[in-house]
């Protein structure tokens, strides 16, 4: 792919961030994730990509648009395969907490598992515990093979794990051995990135969320070296039928990072909506706002941060994007 889509991409993801971000706060997680998903998909008509989504808001009867099979872009340039969440995290947008993204992720055709809508039981580490873990091997065993890799003591273990009745076995071994441990609500995209970026605070990410963010998680990774394993979790027949409507067949199959995502070349693009470990949230300002995104680049490692401003007498239309 073009490396001049890489800024392009960004100018994606900040539209739904500058759109959902006017929600913060006031309780309506449904109206700030329709405020993501139509900016991102008025911008990415503006690019030129004949692209398809891969992973989206879901079947094309559950969603008007950015739903899987949707051609996005001018239908000019690239063909690409993409994978977005325009607001990932929607329970914080609509609570005014720490850690929504509007996130996409992009490859040529057949390079991004095309992950069911479903659980999937996740490990994510950054490049210093590349090779270290094993979705086969005990929660323990994950652990100390982490902390070993990163030259550290388990007590100084960092690992985070959505806050779910489903992880109290999990959190209980995490405690036991004495790890630190950070608890969230929702969205474990952006901590599984910040695995990877150095001084983050993130070690490990560890639990089962959903699969399509899986994937999203494991592009950035690809980029910057790191690593993640996953399996995924169907909950009843019709999770199984839609993962056989994939071409997954072996349900049980453990997913290296290579499975998730083939080669290198991918771009991972997410901006902050509120702030989180990994990039700042939404700042609005009376004649402007700012964002914070960042953007990788699978071929060449590069991991770019851009902070941007958006004036509002340039762009009237971030007065008031809701809509």
């Amino acid at each position: 792919m073009e490396r001049e889509l890489a800024l392009e991409f960004a100018r994606v993801t900040e539209a739904a961030a500058l759109n959902s971000a006017r929600w913060m706060g006031k309780g309506d997680k449904i109206a700030a994730d329709d405020a993501a998903v139509k900016a991102m998909r008025a911008m990415f008509d503006t690019v030129n990509i004949d692209g398809t989504v891969v992973i989206g808001e879901g079947e094309m009867d559950e969603a008007p648009m950015l739903y899987i099979g949707e051609k996005v872009g001018s239908g000019k340039g690239s063909k690409v395969d993409i994978a977005v969440d325009p607001l990932e995290g929607t329970n914080l947008v609509a609570k005014g907490m720490n850690g929504s993204i509007a996130v996409l992720a992009v490859a040529e055709e057949g390079v991004l598992l095309h992950a069911p809508d479903m659980y999937m039981d996740k490990i994510a580490v950054g490049p210093g515990a590349k090779g270290a873990i094993n979705i086969e091997l005990s929660l323990e065993e994950n652990i100390r093979n982490t902390a070993k890799a990163l030259g550290k003591r388990v007590e100084e273990l960092t690992v985070v794990i959505l806050e779910r009745p489903r992880h109290a076995k999990q959190i209980e071994t995490i405690r036991k051995l004495g790890c630190r441990i950070k608890l969230i609500t929702d969205g474990d995209v952006s901590p599984a990135v910040a695995t990877a970026i150095p001084n983050s605070g993130v070690d490990m990410v560890i639990g089962i969320g959903g699969a399509p963010e899986g994937v999203l998680a494991a592009a950035a990774l690809k980029a910057m070296g790191g690593d993640m394993q996953g399996r995924l979790v169907p909950e009843d027949d019709y999770d199984l039928e839609r993962a056989r409507k994939l071409g997954i067949t072996d349900i049980n199959k453990p997913l290296t990072l290579d499975d998730m995502v083939k080669n290198d070349d991918v771009i991972f693009v997410a901006t902050g909506i509120t702030d989180g470990d990994l990039l700042e949230g939404v700042r609005f300002y009376p004649d402007r706002a700012t964002t914070h995104t960042v953007v990788m680049r699978g071929l060449t490692g590069t991991v770019r941060f851009i902070k941007a401003h958006h004036y509002y007498n340039k762009k009237p239309k971030y007065v008031k994007m809701q809509g």
